[in-house]
């Protein structure tokens, strides 16, 4: 290496000060930071993001804003964390639709992979099969009727594309059977026609619906899941089943624009692994059914491409359109 001399010494020393990511290893946070959720006000990520950012202000001593940008099944609002300046101060609260979009949408006004960094995966709820009170008692029941009706039979979404359609476009096709997609604006309209029998099953969140499940208005099937959830020890998953696995999770990712400095993403990080271990945070998540779950920015990461890579082929083979 050539010799730069004191003054070299002491120039580079200075650069390096001012530097983004040492300056913000020591100052970070100095001022209120920004979530910004794609969706609006009251939906299950607004909601998350919510009792996140209060969790993580109170460990900062800083103000979490929550700034909604919903729209185009949350491209609005990862696209402006994308364009934000990567100083530690905007962040993205993202969620399963993710990895999705790319297979819906000629042009994303973002680079999925590259415009953002991975901060910390924190949420992973996984999803159920329900059928309307009145309905089949059993998986088993719903994929023989399934089977022996081809195309009679609908589920319902809350839109074209979404987690829950391709979901359960895809459960049809395990079973080797077929059924009609009915397409709504929300999950609230989706289930109330699931309620009055319209449909013959619904996967969804189990915090989406839990009111109807602990009525009995709703039966639950089984868990697309790994292993029962400890909410609804009795409910099979659909391995124990049918016999081969059906894992299906909605999540939540804390993103931040692309260069953030790694100080600001691996102190964010830590911040919001202690967070979601509280007591109190768990408590405040229980009606959401929400699982926390521990990541570093590398395994949040790995996590993101990998559902990227399972659920884009999927939905570009479905011929599914953004509405």
């Amino acid at each position: 290496m050539k010799n730069l001399g004191r003054r070299g010494v002491v120039a580079a020393g200075a650069a390096l000060a001012l530097s983004p990511a040492v300056r913000a290893q020591g100052a970070w946070p100095d001022r209120p930071i920004k979530f910004v959720v794609g969706f609006p006000a009251g939906g299950a990520t607004d909601v998350v993001g919510r009792l996140l950012g209060q969790a993580v202000g109170e460990r900062l001593s800083r103000q979490v804003i929550i700034e909604n940008k919903p729209g185009a099944a949350g491209n609005i609002g990862s696209a402006l964390v994308a364009d934000s300046k990567p100083d530690g101060y905007t962040f993205l609260v993202g969620n399963s639709i993710m990895s999705i979009v790319p297979a819906l949408y000629d042009k994303l006004g973002y680079d999925p992979v590259n415009s953002l960094d991975a901060v910390a995966h924190f949420t992973t709820v996984p999803m159920i099969i329900m059928a309307p009170a009145g309905g089949v008692k059993s998986l088993e029941e719903l994929v023989a009727l399934l089977r022996k009706e081809p195309g009679k039979h609908s589920y319902p979404s809350p839109g074209n594309g979404s987690l829950i359609h391709i979901s359960s476009l895809l459960f049809t096709q395990r079973v080797a059977a077929e059924a009609m997609h009915v397409p709504y604006r929300g999950s609230a309209p989706a289930t109330q026609d699931t309620l009055a029998g319209r449909h013959s099953f619904q996967i969804d969140a189990p915090g989406s619906v839990k009111g109807f499940i602990d009525s009995g208005r709703l039966t639950v099937l089984a868990v697309c899941a790994e292993k029962r959830l400890s909410s609804l020890p009795s409910v099979p998953t659909v391995e124990e089943k049918l016999g081969f696995p059906f894992n299906v999770s909605t999540w939540n990712m804390i993103f931040a624009p692309a260069g953030t400095p790694r100080p600001i993403v691996d102190r964010l990080n830590a911040i919001i692994n202690e967070a979601i271990q509280s007591p109190e945070l768990i408590e405040k998540a229980k009606p959401l059914e929400i699982e926390f779950v521990q990541s570093t920015p590398a395994s949040a990461k790995a996590f993101y491409e990998r559902q990227m890579a399972f659920w884009v082929p999927i939905v570009k083979a479905s011929g599914a359109k953004v509405e």
